[in-house]
């Protein structure tokens, strides 16, 4: 699929200030997770974007070795309305972990992979590989966007929506992208953000 040169602009433009803006913040974050579970500060997920598998850098917010954990916690999946997998209670993540991932701090880095042109600031929001591997097939072309830091599903109820609901929302930003819009969901995100950091 596509991406036009307009929006990666855009995405190096706001990318770089975002960065700039966070990286003072960086030593402070690394120290609060290496006081508590120790080393590595930072962690390369598996997402899917542009139908790839691309590396998506995060601060760890989990203990180590959280992934090979998943398989012993499916039972427990509160999502059984498709392929994605969500735990309110989640035992993998460190006390540090709750409170980044309340105020998305551990997504920082995720700036990274924007200036790198391996995600987007808004796009579809990029899954697991396994987990993508068993979306039904009338949504696969949904993978074969960039994905994006927050998008329309994310500031609509991100993992709160059903699944289908949810690549829905996502098809629909796809069909409909423009640099307007995504100026209109950043902003939605940051109010989300300041008002209910658990909204987005």
């Amino acid at each position: 699929m596509s991406y036009p040169l307009s929006k990666r602009l855009f995405d190096i433009a706001l990318g770089t200030i975002f960065f700039l803006i966070s990286l003072p913040f960086y030593p402070f974050i690394a120290l609060a997770i290496v006081l508590e579970s120790g080393f590595p500060v930072f962690v390369a997920l598996d997402r899917v974007s542009e139908g790839k598998i691309v590396k998506v850098y995060k601060f760890r917010s989990m203990v180590r070795n959280a992934h090979a954990m998943k398989h012993e916690l499916l039972s427990q999946n509160e999502r059984n309305d498709g392929p994605l997998f969500k735990m309110a209670n989640d035992p993998r993540i460190t006390r540090v972990g709750k409170w980044f991932r309340k105020f998305r701090i551990d997504e920082f880095p995720q700036i990274v992979n924007v200036l790198q042109g391996r995600l987007a600031l808004v796009g579809p929001r990029p899954h697991e590989p396994e987990e993508v591997a068993r979306y039904p097939s009338e949504f696969k072309d949904v993978t074969l966007a960039r994905g994006g830091l927050t998008g329309l599903s994310q500031i609509r109820g991100a993992s709160l929506l059903p699944f289908e609901q949810e690549i829905g929302f996502d098809r629909y930003y796809l069909e409909h992208q423009s640099i307007s819009f995504d100026l209109k969901i950043l902003l939605k995100t940051f109010l989300i953000f300041f008002s209910d950091p658990t909204g987005v």
